[in-house]
C-alpha cells in the first residue's frame, strides 16, 4: 500500500494547540468557532469556581472558564495578554481561558500516543492523547468530558 494511501486511511485531524503555563494542550478544529482577546467577565453568584463570569458576545451570553483552573491547575490571573477560545461544547458554547493560541496543527490518528497510565483520573477523564511533534508534548482534550452536561449547564 502507497504511503498516500496509508495516510488518507488512518484518519487526518486538525487541532488547534494552546497554552497554559508552560504547557501545552490541543483541542479538535471542528470545536472552535473563534479566537478572541481577553476581555474582563462579569461575575456570576453560584457559578462553579472554575467559571469567571460572562461576557457579551455579540448580543449573546458567553460564560468564561478558567481552563487552567478546571483542569486542576492553579488558577489564571488574565491579563490582556490572554485569549479566550470560544468553543462548542455539545450544545453550549464556552469561553476558555488560554495564555495564548501556539499553533493549528494536522495530524494523522497514528501520530496520537494513549495517555500515560501514570495520568491521574481527571486527566484520563479528559485527556485523549499525548502528541509528540518536534520536540512538544501536547495533550489532546476532548471537550465534551471536560464539561459533562450538568456541569455545561452551570455555566
Amino acid at each position: 500500500m502507497s504511503d498516500v494511501v496509508k495516510t488518507l486511511s488512518q484518519g487526518i485531524r486538525e487541532l488547534i494547540a494552546f497554552r497554559i503555563g508552560d504547557q501545552e494542550f490541543c483541542v479538535n478544529i471542528m470545536s472552535v468557532r473563534e479566537i478572541r482577546g481577553w476581555t474582563p467577565a462579569t461575575g456570576i453568584p453560584h457559578a462553579p469556581s472554575y467559571v469567571l463570569g460572562v461576557i457579551n458576545l455579540r448580543g449573546a451570553v458567553l460564560p468564561i472558564v478558567d481552563t487552567a483552573k478546571r483542569l486542576g491547575m492553579p488558577p489564571t490571573q488574565p491579563t490582556a495578554r490572554h485569549v479566550i477560545i470560544v468553543a462548542q461544547v455539545k450544545s453550549r458554547v464556552i469561553g476558555l481561558l488560554v495564555d495564548a493560541v501556539s499553533d493549528i496543527l494536522t495530524v494523522t490518528d497514528d501520530i496520537i500516543q494513549p495517555t500515560p497510565e501514570v495520568s491521574s483520573d481527571l486527566e484520563k477523564q479528559y485527556a485523549r492523547g499525548i502528541l509528540a511533534i518536534e520536540k512538544r508534548m501536547i495533550c489532546l482534550i476532548e471537550l465534551g468530558a471536560l464539561f459533562p452536561d450538568a456541569e455545561s449547564e452551570a455555566a
